[in-house]
Parts: C-alpha cells; structure tokens; sequence
C-alpha cells in the first residue's frame, strides 16, 4: 500500500474523531482520503474513505438508530483501531483484513439496522466515487474500484455534470480570438 504513513495519520485523526462523535471532522478526514485515493488510486484507501464517511453519517443519526447501534459502534472502534495497529507493524495484508472485516460487522447486524447501515454504506459508495470522478478518474474506473455500477453512478454524477455545461464547444472564430489573446 502506498504511502502507509499518510493513511495511518489519518486513521489516527479518524480515532480522535470517533471518540469525540465528531463526524464533521470524520467527514473531513473522509475527503482527505479520497483526493489521497484518486491520486494512487488504492482500493484499500478508497474503502477506507468510504467507512470513514459511512462513520460520519452514522455517528450524525446516531440519535435514530436502536439498541444494537452501541454494539456495533463499539466493534467499529475495534476495528478502526485493529487497521493502526496493522499500519504501525507495516503489515498491509492484515490491514486489508481489517477493511474487508468492516464488512462482516454489518454483515452480523439484523433487521432495520443492518438495512440502515448498508443503506449508508451503499450511498457513502456513490458519493466517494462521485468525487473520485471530480478529482478527473473516468466513471468506469471509479465504479470498478468502488464496486458500484456505472448506472448509479451516472445517475448521481449526471445531474451535476449536466450543470457544468461540458458538451458546448466554442466556435471556430471564438477559438481563434482565445488564442490570439493568449499569445499577444
């Protein structure tokens, strides 16, 4: 994994932020992430900017959720932990153990809670490739390392693209009078 000494800054910062349910800063820090993740472009990292997010919206409506929230938080702060202490043994390969262990922790969640949480993290999916896309990585690309499909992505990225006007071209003489104002 590149740049490792980044990564586990932040994780760092994350677990401050967890423990003050800061998710304002958890959702700054998810940001950070993610212009990390467009540049090497690292699955590992760009699932880390996801669960960071996906913490920050949990950690927001936390006042929503039932019973077996506090349980799950608490595994969640496990984790988080576990992925610093893999970093600080330079040890990738249980640090991407504890990424895909996320997983399972929502995985063994039932009923409405479950549904919420994936909920969450399915959207956090979506809006961290929407700016993975922002920061110039084609559509295809970010679905595939996120793993979403190009039609929810599209259909999240494509309203706001639509704003951006990209598709008007500027005429020949437009063109022309650009470029003689560059070089005078």
């Amino acid at each position: 994994m590149e740049e490792r000494g980044h990564i586990l800054e932040i994780l760092k910062k994350v677990q401050k932020a967890i423990i003050n349910k800061d998710y304002v800063k958890l959702k700054f820090l998810s940001d950070e992430t993610i212009l990390h993740a467009s540049i090497h472009q690292d699955s590992d990292t760009v699932s880390l900017a996801v669960i960071i997010y996906s913490l920050s919206k949990l950690i927001e409506r936390e006042h929503y959720l039932e019973d077996n929230w506090y349980k799950f938080f608490k595994e969640y702060k496990k984790n988080i932990s576990n992925m610093i202490k893999a970093l600080e043994k330079d040890n990738d390969e249980l640090f991407r153990d504890e990424v895909k262990a996320n997983s399972v922790l929502i995985e063994k969640l039932s009923g409405g809670l479950r549904d919420f949480i994936g909920d969450v993290f399915r959207k956090a999916k979506i809006n961290k490739a929407s700016k993975m896309y922002d920061k110039g990585i084609s559509l295809e690309r970010t679905a595939n390392i996120l793993g979403i499909s190009l039609w929810e992505l599209q259909e999240y990225s494509g309203t706001r693209m639509s704003d951006n006007n990209l598709n008007v071209t500027m005429s020949i003489k437009e063109r022309i009078k650009l470029a003689e104002e560059i070089f005078k």
